[in-house]
């Protein structure tokens, strides 16, 4: 994984010149969330669709 600095550069360089600060916050939101995903899925912090399918039941 490149470092955080470098992912937020490129995120915002390939958007179009006019794009405005909401969909740059949102995909930089979006980039966050997929590299805790990422991160957690290293450490092991996941669980199975069965545990997850379970869980969802018992909303």
């Amino acid at each position: 994984m490149q470092p955080v600095k470098q992912d937020v550069l490129d995120t915002i360089d390939k958007l179009p010149e006019d794009t405005d600060m909401d969909e740059i916050m949102y995909r930089l939101y979006v980039l966050d969330k997929v590299r805790k995903g990422q991160t957690a899925v290293v450490q092991g912090r996941t669980i199975s669709n069965d545990d997850l399918r379970h869980e969802i039941e018992s909303w």
